[in-house]
């Protein structure tokens, strides 16, 4: 077994297990970190697998920039996740479906990587950016501009659902707050003065003659 390989089942055995343990943690906090730790084997992996800028953009994005974000939702929002969990059987048989139909992917592709030839390695003057940029505007240009649709199309329902109002939600409005005058806001009141009168010290005191 040679060292590239030992690394591999590493790395492997850690994806497997933080993604595991990533579906299986009760603390949301908990599974956004074990997904931290799912993408830094991924990265590592498509490292090794000659995919340096897929490795690099998966670090930088998603677990400097996503996950943070995912972090700041999870620890501000006071998620009820007993409530979360309500509908879970309901929703069982669908998910094993999409896991099975996952799952036969996942064989397929594994299956079809088994029969093929190990490709040859490439030299130092190789740029698989350039390479992966050419072959997504060319050859898979549809499916990059589908994928583009989708995207803006979940970035405006993200947005329409932040938008909605709930009645235990607490908001401002801007307009009522541009139409506030000062007749409505302050009241002057009267009132009347007190005598006081000061001692020797120069202290200011209320006149009473019960005070020492």
């Amino acid at each position: 077994m040679t060292f590239e390989l030992l690394l591999f089942y590493v790395f492997g055995a850690i994806l497997l297990g933080a993604a595991l343990a990533m579906i299986s943690v009760r603390n949301p906090v908990h599974a956004a970190l074990f997904l931290v730790v799912c993408f830094v084997s991924a990265a590592a992996l498509w490292l090794m697998a000659e995919a340096e800028f897929l490795g690099l953009v998966l670090v930088l994005v998603y677990v400097g920039a996503v996950m943070v974000l995912f972090l700041f939702v999870v620890m501000m929002l006071d998620i009820n996740m007993a409530k979360l969990r309500e509908g879970f059987s309901e929703y069982l048989p669908v998910g094993l479906v999409v896991a099975a139909a996952m799952a036969t992917v996942l064989v397929l592709v594994i299956t079809r990587y088994i029969t093929m030839e190990a490709p040859e390695r490439a030299g130092p003057e190789y740029a698989n950016t350039e390479a992966l940029g050419a072959i997504l505007y060319t050859e898979y240009v549809y499916s990059f501009e589908v994928a583009a649709v989708i995207l803006l199309v979940a970035i405006i329902a993200a947005i329409s659902l932040t938008m909605r109002r709930r009645p235990d939600n607490k908001r401002i409005d801007p307009a009522r707050q541009i139409e506030v005058s000062r007749e409505g806001r302050v009241r002057m009141v009267s009132m009347k003065s007190e005598d006081k009168a000061r001692d020797s010290r120069g202290a200011e005191r209320d006149d009473d003659p019960n005070q020492e």
